[in-house]
């Protein structure tokens, strides 16, 4: 028997698979890889697939020094939008728009190391007139918050926190030295005690080894997390990764199929970069991946709702709620 079929088994016998068989598993053929993991997404989670989209609700001017990032204040890219808070009427319309859609998720997403309390209200505010006109579901990503504030936003009607682990423990410092990893995994832990589900991946490019991408995904599992976003780093010029080399649509599926076999039952996401492959990740929703990102992404252009709608149609995907 060889690893992949071994790894397989086990999975669907309900046992999680270790650090050094996810290594092993990361040497195996990519068909195989691929098959296995698309045998462990149908039998565990079905054929249901979460589609999200996000809204850049407070751009640019950062304060974090993030090097993949075009908002960052400490580099000079050709992103020089920068806008405070957007209005409950201009987050109302886009959570209409997309709800018209059939999008299930819409995330209000912010620049900066977290909110403030006065933005944290106005933002309940924003979301409780979403709750109450639409029917999506309100996510957001504010930043480093603490519980009290989470607790707030809860109770306003969000039931979604993301912020992304981005790497491993030991390579984030050389992705980002304003904000530290305990900080990352304290936010979940604030938004999981004030009751909200949980979302959190990384971006995969960054110079990282195989190591530290399965390393991220463990501590994800470690914290209960069942939406891991998987970004493919789009080099932004100005910032220190502008000349990284993007990943190809095969080193994509492989990470996506060993995240499943990792996370066999949560909603694998892709994200950001999808549009840097030539299939818009159709090989990758065949590896694996059950879960993505549509329309435009927060500095760059992404895929539209009405193109993804009709390629997961033609992929034999129905679009609902997965995780909750």
């Amino acid at each position: 028997m060889n690893v992949t079929e071994e790894m397989k088994r086990k999975v669907l016998e309900g046992k999680e698979i270790d650090r050094q068989e996810a290594l092993r598993l990361a040497e195996e053929p990519l068909e195989r890889l691929r098959e296995a993991a698309e045998e462990i997404r149908q039998k565990v989670c079905g054929d249901g697939f979460d589609l999200c989209t996000i809204v850049n609700a407070k751009c640019g001017r950062c304060s974090e020094d993030c090097k993949y990032c075009a908002q960052s204040a400490h580099y000079r890219t050709a992103c020089e939008e920068s806008y405070p808070l957007l209005s409950t009427e201009e987050l109302l319309a886009g959570a209409r728009h997309n709800a018209k859609q059939g999008v299930l998720r819409y995330s209000i997403v912010t620049s900066g190391r977290r909110l403030s309390d006065a933005e944290v209200e106005q933002v309940c505010g924003s979301i409780r007139r979403i709750k109450a006109e639409t029917s999506i579901e309100v996510c957001v990503s504010l930043g480093l918050l603490d519980e009290a504030q989470f607790r707030k936003i809860r109770e306003a009607g969000a039931s979604r926190v993301h912020c992304n682990l981005e790497t491993s423990a030991r390579y984030f410092p050389s992705v980002c030295t304003t904000h530290t990893y305990e900080e990352k995994i304290e936010t979940l832990r604030a938004a999981k005690r004030a009751g909200l589900s949980v979302c959190s991946g990384g971006i995969l490019g960054l110079g990282e080894t195989m190591e530290d991408r399965i390393d991220m995904v463990l501590t994800a599992r470690e914290l209960g997390v069942r939406s891991i976003p998987v970004n493919l780093l789009n080099p932004i010029p100005g910032t220190p990764y502008e000349k990284n080399v993007p990943l190809t649509n095969e080193e994509a599926c492989r990470c996506v199929a060993l995240f499943r076999f990792l996370v066999p039952d949560a909603s694998i996401r892709l994200a950001g970069g999808r549009g840097l492959v030539g299939d818009k990740g159709r090989a990758c929703f065949r590896s694996g991946a059950n879960a993505a990102i549509s329309g435009d992404m927060l500095t760059t252009a992404g895929i539209t709702v009405e193109k993804d709608m009709e390629m997961l149609h033609t992929l034999g995907f129905e679009v609902r709620r997965c995780n909750g």
